[in-house]
């Protein structure tokens, strides 16, 4: 009996957003060593990841004029943001950033998350 074979190519289509927004509130010291964080380092971590990745560029130049945060991290190839700062400042960064690549750029926006 001959079986019939279907074939599934996935792709993948960058869209323009935000597919992660969080806040690791406390995070543990180990954590920031960990991620290659500087000893400087302290207070919240917060999280986002954006395609297309240079959307990155654009969300650091939003949050690091939102508050007084630290940029500690940017990949512009896989999209990864990170900053460091007190809770609320944080909190603020990532809420002008979604606000804003969405109002101006467009994208697709996700919630802010934290732990």
């Amino acid at each position: 009996m001959d079986e019939i074979k279907q074939r599934i190519i996935q792709e993948f289509v960058p869209g323009k957003q935000v597919t992660i927004a969080h806040v690791i509130a406390n995070p543990k010291r180990e954590i920031y060593t960990k991620l290659g964080l500087t000893e400087e380092s302290s207070g919240a971590i917060g999280i986002l990841t954006i395609t297309p990745g240079e959307g990155t560029i654009i969300a650091a130049d939003v949050a690091s004029k939102s508050a007084g945060i630290n940029i500690e991290f940017i990949d512009r190839f896989s999209g990864a943001l990170l900053i460091t700062g007190d809770v609320s400042s944080v909190e603020e960064s990532l809420q002008n950033v979604i606000s804003t690549l969405e109002s101006i750029l467009h994208f697709t926006p996700t919630v802010v998350t934290r732990s």
